[in-house]
């Protein structure tokens, strides 16, 4: 299995989740964050929880079958592009194993 975590403009966000969704990608997570990266977007502002300038982005995280990874990884750069610099990053893990908190059973034999 694998893990996707990408960093995807706000703006872009809506349009992410949709191609993502139409493709299959039913199970994912979005957080609300703040970006330090090198490049500085036009609305970036003094952050109210730490002390230097941040850019807004959406992270959306996500878990599919190692065959699946590209798709996504693909849907994603497709989605959230602009002509813009600073679009955001996406970043691909391994993962062991995950387990369902109401069984305790394990996923990795099972479609997520």
């Amino acid at each position: 299995m694998k893990e996707i975590k990408a960093f995807v403009k706000p703006n872009r966000i809506q349009r992410v989740i949709e191609a993502l969704s139409d493709n299959g990608f039913k199970s994912m997570t979005l957080s609300q964050a703040e970006g330090t990266g090198a490049f500085k977007a036009k609305g970036a502002r003094p952050s109210l929880d730490f002390n230097i300038t941040d850019s807004p982005v959406v992270k959306v995280e996500l878990v599919c079958q190692n065959e699946e990874a590209q798709s996504a990884i693909d849907i994603i750069l497709e989605n959230g592009k602009t002509p813009e610099p600073g679009d955001g990053i996406i970043y691909l893990s391994d993962i062991e194993d995950a387990f369902q908190i109401k069984t305790g059973k394990s996923l990795k034999r099972y479609d997520i």
